[in-house]
């Protein structure tokens, strides 16, 4: 087997403020100001991404735009160019493909990779070991990244994904930090626990109401006090003894679709205007967002068997609900199972926030379609509305009413 000792060969790369550093690209005057992409203000949305700039004044990513615009009126709020991010991705991961044959897409801002065996194809005279070889090639590697797509990466390398990840974070921006091994409990000591992957708000609110406020505290836990199992989870990472692997690769974006890709889930959520009570607006936008996970499943050439509801009321109380039918991709279908879970479901009463429609059971479609068709599925029509959307935009065609009772237009959804 060889020497099987942990080394610092994983390595993960991040995409520093993505969206604001794309949004830069096109607007070159956007450089050194506060700017924020996501929801416009007057909206309802949240930040998509923040500039360090703008993050001085407390402004983060995932927070509402109206909290946004309140600590930070005077930034400039973008909404972004959707159809333009995953382009720039696609070309990162190419650059990092050059790299290593093992690259594992995280998110359409987050990479990682193995080096693990490379560190002779790299070697250079003046290298003071295969350490100092991995750094030195990524380093080389965020500047390629810089020269030919335009923009800034960070990296932190590690024996493990985990304390790899924080090193980027650290790394930020536009740096590298290699933790060498041996150096990882040093390095993850003086951070708070929320720095550590996984522990999320919840579990540091009740680490922090323990007195626990750093990762080295959380180390110091004997494993028969509460929490001490993730204090275990976490000691075994930092010594080297867990499993470092990469884990699998995810669509780099929420609209990403490979083609033939069954893992995971396709879902498409909208957050209204205002707080709305209207069965025909809501009705309105199951249909759009039916019709749009149902586009994304036929062009990955998948079906579903799992349709799920996501319902969020004005007061933020959201619940989700699901139902497994015969594997489709037909929106007649999707919608019906929606609308039954609609129905099954809402309280008639309060008003609705956001509506959100998930697709999941995935699997690839037979090379035969079954015969009778089923409930009108008529295949012939989807694929004539495919094919106006592959040459003239997905925009350019839309589902209309088509349900009736006695003549009359429902609008029960």
């Amino acid at each position: 087997m060889g020497n099987t000792a942990p080394e610092a060969r994983i390595c993960c790369l991040d995409l520093d403020t993505f969206f604001v550093s794309v949004e830069r690209l096109f607007r070159p005057e956007l450089i050194g100001k506060p700017v924020v992409v996501g929801a416009l203000p007057g909206t309802r949305g949240v930040v998509t991404a923040a500039s360090y700039e703008v993050r001085e004044f407390g402004v983060r990513s995932g927070m509402s735009i109206a909290d946004a615009y309140r600590l930070a009126p005077n930034a400039i709020y973008l909404s972004g160019r959707h159809g333009e991010y995953g382009k720039y991705a696609s070309q990162v991961k190419e650059i990092l493909e050059r790299y290593t044959p093992i690259v594992r897409t995280a998110s359409i801002d987050e990479y990682f990779l193995d080096f693990r065996w490379c560190e002779g194809l790299y070697r250079k005279e003046g290298d003071a070991d295969g350490d100092a070889t991995i750094e030195r090639v990524v380093r080389e590697m965020c500047q390629v990244i810089k020269e030919e797509v335009g923009l800034p990466a960070s990296a932190g390398i590690a024996t493990s994904r985990p304390v790899a990840k924080m090193a980027s974070g650290v790394a930020k921006p536009a740096g590298v930090r290699m933790v060498r091994p041996g150096e990882e409990r040093a390095f993850v000591e003086p951070l708070p626990c929320r720095k550590w992957p996984g522990i999320g708000p919840v579990a540091e609110e009740r680490l922090l109401n323990a007195g626990i406020h750093t990762l080295g505290e959380l180390l110091a836990l004997p494993e028969h006090l509460r929490d001490g199992s993730l204090a275990a989870s976490v000691r075994q990472v930092v010594s080297g003894e867990a499993e470092n692997e990469l884990g699998r690769d995810r669509p780099a974006f929420r609209e990403h679709d490979p083609e033939g890709l069954t893992v995971g889930s396709i879902s498409n959520e909208s957050t209204f205007g205002h707080d709305v009570g209207d069965l025909q607006a809501i009705d309105d936008r199951l249909r759009s967002l039916c019709e749009r996970v149902c586009w994304r499943a036929r062009q990955r050439h998948i079906f579903a068997r799992t349709i799920t509801l996501k319902l969020r009321y004005a007061n933020f109380e959201t619940l989700t609900r699901a139902r497994t039918i015969k594997a489709t991709n037909a929106e007649i279908r999707v919608l019906s199972c929606v609308k039954e879970l609609f129905r099954d479901n809402y309280d008639g009463k309060r008003e609705v926030r956001l509506l959100g429609i998930a697709l999941s059971g995935l699997e690839e479609v037979p090379g035969q379609l079954e015969l009778p068709f089923n409930e009108g599925a008529r295949p012939p029509m989807e694929k004539a509305i495919d094919a106006v959307r592959e040459r003239f935009g997905y925009e350019a065609i839309r589902l209309g009413q088509a349900e009736r009772s006695e003549g009359r237009q429902t609008r029960t959804p």
